[in-house]
């Protein structure tokens, strides 16, 4: 009898060393994730301000909307270089994704922040398409709808594996059907990519959430300190993705246009 307690005390020492373990993990993957947003929304507001004037003496073209730019704003938005602005996150994302292993964790950590950075570079021009009080407005319901899919994809017994493929495969689809309509410019195909897309980030926003808490109980044992600070950061790095593009889809859905 003694022995039995003995042997289940051991065990709940175990799961509660887990549980606390997975706190810490999340709490660092919504800290580095967090902080990559602070990092975005902080380059992309200052590089507006310098690449907009109000200053006629100071422009050097204007944008179709009348928003006058300066030196800088010519080169990120009136020159080829915006094509490289534009795709450059996406190397990022996939250059950090292939090489992680290959990086320290404060390696990795300073690449995502540097991701963040660009991605605020590639975002600054919304603030030449929308109101200011738009994007706060938009943000901070995409905020509360990511705080309340992310706790509930933390909590819940329902197993969410079986949506990553099918989720991943609507990515691709919305990536294909935003280049067709580059080429068509339909407004009717923009909406309907922009609800889809709310949907599917909404999605993978609870399952990417599983998928880190999941993946942290089952390494936890090995005590693979690095490998569970890599995974940390590719967490935070999923769930800014899934946070940034839900943003970027329900702002073209209900932002006001300046």
């Amino acid at each position: 009898m003694a022995q039995y307690d003995w042997a289940d005390t051991g065990a709940g020492a175990r799961t509660s060393a887990i549980d606390e373990g997975l706190r810490a993990h999340m709490n660092k993957v919504y800290a580095t994730m967090s902080i990559g947003m602070v990092i975005t929304a902080a380059a992309a507001w200052a590089i507006a301000g310098l690449a907009t004037t109000t200053d006629p003496s100071a422009a050097v073209s204007m944008m179709r909307n009348g928003t006058m730019l300066t030196d800088l704003g010519a080169l990120i938005y009136g020159s080829p270089l915006r094509y490289v602005i534009m795709f450059a996150p996406l190397a990022f994302v996939f250059g950090l994704s292939a090489m992680i292993n290959r990086m320290s964790a404060a390696t990795a950590q300073l690449v995502f922040y540097a991701f963040a950075a660009v991605m605020g570079l590639s975002l600054s021009s919304i603030f030449l398409v929308y109101t200011g009080a738009s994007i706060v407005q938009i943000f901070l319901i995409t905020a509360i709808a990511f705080a309340s899919l992310s706790l509930w994809g933390y909590t819940t017994k329902k197993d969410l594996s079986g949506w990553g493929t099918f989720l991943m495969m609507g990515v691709v689809g919305l990536v294909v059907a935003m280049i067709v309509n580059i080429f068509l410019q339909s407004p009717a195909i923009m909406f309907a990519i922009s609800g889809i897309g709310v949907l599917i980030f909404a999605g993978l926003t609870a399952y990417d959430t599983q998928k880190i808490k999941t993946d942290y109980i089952a390494h936890a044992a090995h005590g693979d300190s690095e490998w569970l600070a890599k995974s940390a950061i590719m967490g935070a790095l999923n769930l800014y993705l899934d946070f940034i593009n839900m943003f970027i889809f329900l702002l073209q859905l209900f932002g006001n246009r300046e």
